[in-house]
């Protein structure tokens, strides 16, 4: 029978028993087996001017880490791969390999199936951080140069990882608890599990000469001009803190939040139980954002999830495999509507009152003036994150809202480079953000130290 909880209307927490809550924030992908591994690395033609390397943000050498695991290096393969991306373990879980390397893999032309090069990378990074060992990498002989990494996102920490690895002694200042970013704050539960976006941190600090300064806010607690005056180079590795508005009034009413912020509390909390959620949720959004936030609400114990966007379903920023990863988990996705009104009760909302749109010949939108109403009382606003820029001061500029910078993270700033999605020019992939740290890192380094 159908507990009286589950059956409530509102937002509140303990909606399952505590079963279900350990069943459905387990790991989304079971990982593969070693032999599961073994067979999947066969598989690989071991390319030469492989296309996957080509399509891999952070070139990757691929075929190499593959064949390594085929030959049962695993602490090889491993090498391989953290030494052009030292957050390859997060990557392998996050990064969207099927827009990426898996796309490009040969054995797409005959078999219409690539290597699951995602699965096999997470294979050889969680060996290695199961089994540490000796270190991987060591330092080089210190620089006497000091350089203040600003946010401990993927950019700032492969920035950071790079510097320190080259000699350098950094200070890694961020505004949270603690350090990850979004992998460790905004992303899906069930990607992410055991502590997973902690244990890589350890192992990236562990190459020594990383000072960590944690509840440091750019702005608040330092400026770009102190940390000029005290170090010998900055990097911005800010992120998007800021959250798109809908459009549309937004009352201040219970069960209306940003979707970040649901993810957030979500993945800080010890016991999912104790998460409010609705028992109808809205989740207005396209990307990945939105499915996160729209999966874990059903998988919260909401009954009915939808996620509605403006645009059609190959328009959206959310992966086809997301989509489908929504959808398989009960979640609806309504396309050409766009929100008009925030429906409220008492305090509280009751729903969302949507007008139906369609494309114009010019590829924009607009609206036909048919409108319907969908009941909720929760609505989670994804429609994008946005850069703050008063926390770096006006004295960087920007181009289109974000920093702008040459290929190397320059900013208009001497001495200041940035990278990661707070950069202009990006796709806001974690992969991305990765790659921008290491160059940088390259950069600054011989720009201080002339190697």
């Amino acid at each position: 029978m159908e507990s009286t909880a589950h059956r409530a209307c509102g937002v509140q927490a303990a909606r399952l028993n505590l079963v279900d809550y350990a069943v459905n924030f387990s790991d989304s992908h079971a990982p593969l087996t070693h032999a599961q591994a073994l067979i999947e690395a066969e598989r690989c033609y071991y390319c030469h001017d492989a296309p996957c390397t080509t399509a891999c943000p952070t070139s990757i050498d691929i075929p190499s880490f593959i064949q390594r695991i085929a030959q049962g290096n695993e602490r090889g393969a491993a090498r391989a791969i953290l030494e052009a991306n030292p957050l390859g373990g997060m990557c392998a879980r996050v990064c969207p390999t099927e827009t990426l390397c898996e796309q490009a893999c040969v054995r797409n032309k005959n078999e219409d199936k690539p290597v699951e090069i995602g699965a096999l990378q997470r294979y050889a990074t969680d060996a290695l951080f199961d089994a540490p060992g000796a270190p991987l990498f060591t330092r080089a002989a210190p620089t006497g140069r000091r350089i203040a990494v600003v946010g401990a996102g993927p950019a700032g920490l492969a920035c950071a990882h790079g510097l320190a690895m080259r000699g350098n002694d950094v200070v890694l200042f961020d505004a949270n608890a603690k350090l990850g970013g979004l992998n460790e704050y905004g992303l899906a539960t069930y990607k992410t599990t055991n502590g997973f976006a902690q244990k890589e941190i350890d192992w990236l600090l562990s190459i020594g000469g990383i000072a960590v300064r944690c509840n440091q806010r750019l702005g608040r607690d330092m400026t770009v001009d102190s940390l000029l005056s005290a170090y010998d180079a900055v990097f911005l590795g800010l992120g998007l803190s800021g959250v798109n508005a809908i459009g549309i009034a937004e009352p201040q009413a219970h069960g209306l939040r940003n979707a970040v912020d649901f993810i957030a509390e979500l993945r800080q909390a010890g016991d999912y139980s104790q998460v409010p959620v609705g028992r109808r949720v809205v989740v207005i959004g396209g990307g990945m954002t939105a499915v996160d936030a729209a999966v874990q609400a059903a998988k919260l114990g909401a009954e009915d999830v939808t996620i509605v966007y403006r645009r059609g379903a190959a328009a959206m920023s959310a992966s086809v495999v997301e989509q489908r990863w929504a959808q398989t988990n009960g979640v609806k996705i309504r396309h050409w509507s766009a929100p008009r009104e925030v429906l409220c009760e008492d305090g509280k909302v009751s729903g969302v009152r949507f007008v139906m749109t369609s494309q114009r010949a010019d590829g924009g939108i607009t609206e036909t003036g048919e409108t319907y109403d969908m009941p909720a009382d929760m609505v989670l606003k994804a429609i994008g994150q946005a850069y703050e820029p008063d926390h770096a001061g006006a004295s960087i500029a920007l181009r289109n809202g974000r920093i702008a910078t040459d290929d190397e993270g320059r900013t208009s700033v001497e001495r200041v480079w940035a990278g990661g999605d707070c950069r202009f020019g990006g796709r806001d992939l974690t992969v991305e953000a990765v790659e921008h740290g290491k160059v940088a890192a390259r950069s600054i380094h011989a720009a201080l130290c002339g190697a």
